[in-house]
């Protein structure tokens, strides 16, 4: 598929596979700079009813189509987005502020997600079989879903709802974050030449927008990524009317490190994946807990890396850390840096706000070895900050990383595999790397325990929960 879309254009909502303008409109800003970015549509309980039906009606054919047909689409549907993804990128930066770089990151993954799931079929399991009958579990889609995508992975984390989705045979409605409404909408506008009407549809719009679609009778499932507490509505909205849900929430996620590990070489992967994307990534490390025999020499080496990470409009060359995304972020991020002097936290390495640009600039810092119930170890900051505490005892460590209602990622640092492995398997959390962290694949199930979310994305597991489960019972030799 080599259509083209215009991303500099002013885009309607996708219903039915046509550009549905509203009679009110909308805006973002751009973060590294504090400009408006272009008007796009403000969804209505009409639009919203009008997609439902669409949705609801396309079911009924896509639900019967082959899994191959399903395929060859998504696939096509990948190869559109390829053909667009130079622009595509350009206005995630835009939208988003992350680095030129990492948006490349993100469509790259973006492909890789849609062509595995291409590939992920859901069969029938037979559970058991003698010469009377057969016992099936099959797995027939749920129908119309809704995939809830936040601000700061617009792009892979709602196409990691719509290929588990369609793939399974159900359709989807995506409603992106109004801070990120952008690259989602340009996403439904590519969808349009490759998708039966009705089958992807996106809905921009504003705060009402998100309980006009999960109180909807007609939607079978939700599938929610963004914060505990706006998780928490939507499950209560869910529940009205018994709605499938699927919930990836905020993480706290610690890293224990060892005693034993080569400082050198693993404080550039540690370092990076704490600033990366401005902190504002649900499963970077949250919290270092370091072996109490290399604590100050893992600090010094955190800071002198720390030093050469480069905050900066995601255009410029090198940038790591970008902008946070949006105002309400930012607030939030400078309330939890005025802690610093508060509480008098010392500071390894001493960032702050950038208080003479017009974008939401913060640069980043190491809090060193606060103590362990302050809000920098307690609470998900969302932005380039992070604190670095001692441990000497094994038990302790394992109880302090998992003293936390979050349980996203956690990982373990050591030479010893056998001892991080022991350690790993205790730590409550939905992924659990040893001498890694962020590892996410599209065959592999993510999720989160605790306060961290309900069920999980991606994976044969993810798949399913976009189907029911059937049993079906066959007898032989009745008739």
């Amino acid at each position: 598929m080599g259509v083209k879309v215009d991303v500099t254009k002013y885009p309607g909502n996708v219903i039915n596979n046509k550009l549905v303008p509203t009679a009110a409109t909308r805006h973002s800003v751009n973060p590294s700079t504090g400009k408006a970015l272009y008007e796009v549509p403000v969804a209505t309980q009409q639009d919203v009813d009008t997609a439902v039906k669409h949705a609801r009606d396309a079911f009924r054919a896509w639900s019967q189509t082959t899994f191959s047909e399903r395929a060859n689409l998504l696939l096509a549907f990948a190869d559109a987005i390829e053909a667009n993804r130079e622009d595509m990128e350009k206005l995630l930066v835009q939208e988003q502020g992350k680095p030129l770089s990492l948006a490349k990151t993100e469509f790259d993954m973006t492909l890789i997600w849609l062509r595995a799931f291409a590939t992920m079929e859901i069969k029938d399991e037979v559970l058991d079989e003698n010469d009377e009958r057969i016992v099936y579990q099959t797995f027939p889609p749920l129908g119309v879903c809704c995939g809830i995508v936040p601000w700061n992975w617009p792009v892979l984390l709602g196409m990691g709802k719509l290929g588990p989705a369609l793939i399974t045979g159900n359709t989807l409605i995506i409603k992106p974050s109004p801070f990120t409404p952008y690259c989602d909408l340009k996403l439904g506008e590519i969808g349009m030449s490759v998708f039966p009407p009705g089958v992807f549809q996106v809905l921009s719009g504003g705060d009402d927008l998100g309980p006009m679609l999960t109180e909807h009778p007609d939607i079978d499932k939700i599938s929610f990524t963004g914060s505990i507490f706006t998780g928490k509505k939507v499950m209560e909205s869910c529940a009205k009317t018994l709605k499938r849900v699927t919930l990836e929430l905020g993480g706290n996620d610690p890293a224990i490190i060892c005693e034993d590990v080569d400082i050198e070489k693993i404080v550039p992967k540690l370092a990076t994946l704490v600033f990366l994307n401005s902190g504002q990534i649900c499963m970077l490390v949250k919290r270092y807990y370091v072996h109490e025999k290399i604590y100050d020499q893992f600090r010094d080496a955190m800071v002198e890396f720390t030093k050469s990470i480069k905050t900066g409009d995601g255009f410029e060359p090198d940038v790591t850390v970008g902008p946070i995304q949006n105002s309400m972020q930012y607030e939030k991020v400078k309330d939890m840096y005025s802690e610093i002097s508060k509480c008098s936290w010392k500071t390894a390495f001493e960032g702050g706000v950038k208080e003479a640009t017009n974008g939401f600039f913060i640069t980043p810092a190491i809090i060193d070895n606060p103590p362990e119930d302050s809000r920098i170890v307690t609470e998900e900051p969302f932005g380039p900050i992070v604190p670095l505490l001692k441990w000497s005892n094994e038990d302790d460590a394992i109880e302090r990383a998992n003293n936390s209602k979050t349980g996203l990622g956690a990982s373990v640092w050591c030479k010893d595999l056998k001892r991080g492995e022991r350690i790993a398997r205790q730590l409550s959390a939905g992924s659990v790397w040893v001498n890694s962290h962020f590892d996410v694949a599209p065959n592999v199930p993510f999720g989160g325990h605790k306060w961290s979310g309900i069920g999980s994305e991606w994976g044969t597991t993810g798949l399913k929960s976009y189907c029911n489960s059937r049993s079906l019972w066959v007898w032989k030799n009745v008739m």
